[in-house]
């Protein structure tokens, strides 16, 4: 066994009916779903232009600033796939640039969440394809590994494995792993119905809280007479 250095093949992946059925969820309503206790951190932000993300996770574990790896999964990605790579957060060498966004999108790759840089900014922009980064640099990458495609990663503490859920929109990331999708999906279509209620309430002028006075006056709170 070479840890650190290995490809594998993926066991399974997310069936594409629970990427379409979560396609138009916020994710926001997701990660409530999930107790919020499953994000890959602010600073992955969009570097596209519009749209949502969604997809099976390809995984990449990747030394920061090397792209050896991210060649190797892209080379073996299957349409509807998003590569989620591991490589640190630094933001010093970019992971990628047009080329291979290019490339990986003709191979039928949907999207990238990529704990790292990226390069051609106006490239990702232009081509539209869902991506997420750390920052941009127009420094290029080394490409001498070593790497894991397939493994199990962690970005800011949310485990991605290979063949999860993958969303994203402008407010970010969340993985939500194979076993646990139709729970979560019931769980989020429950607060999207409740939260759309809510901003109707609002809209129409009927939206008055008041939950928060109760709970500052359980907590003691000392309030005005």
């Amino acid at each position: 066994m070479s840890i650190g250095f290995r490809v594998r093949n993926r066991e399974r992946v997310v069936d594409q009916e629970w990427v379409e059925k979560f396609r138009e969820l916020p994710v926001a309503n997701v990660s409530d779903s999930m107790h919020r206790m499953s994000a890959a951190g602010a600073q992955l932000r969009p570097m596209h232009r519009e749209g949502k993300l969604a997809g099976r996770a390809l995984t990449v574990k990747a030394p920061p600033g090397d792209n050896l790896m991210l060649h190797k999964a892209i080379d073996m990605a299957e349409e509807g796939d998003v590569i989620v790579v591991d490589a640190g957060g630094e933001v010093t060498n970019a992971l990628m640039g047009e080329m291979m966004l290019d490339y990986a999108r003709r191979r039928g790759v949907v999207g990238f969440v990529l704990n790292g840089a990226i390069r051609d900014a106006d490239a990702f922009l232009e081509m539209n394809v869902p991506a997420y980064a750390v920052g941009v640099t127009h420094r290029g990458p080394y490409k001498n590994g070593p790497g894991e495609v397939n493994c199990p990663i962690a970005i800011s503490g949310m485990v991605v494995m290979s063949g999860d859920l993958v969303l994203g929109d402008a407010d970010g990331v969340v993985v939500v792993p194979i076993d646990d999708v139709a729970d979560v999906y019931e769980k989020t279509v429950a607060k999207y119905a409740a939260e759309t209620k809510q901003i109707e309430a609002i809209k129409a002028g009927t939206h008055k809280p008041t939950w928060f006075n109760e709970t500052l006056a359980k907590m003691g709170c000392e309030m005005p007479s």
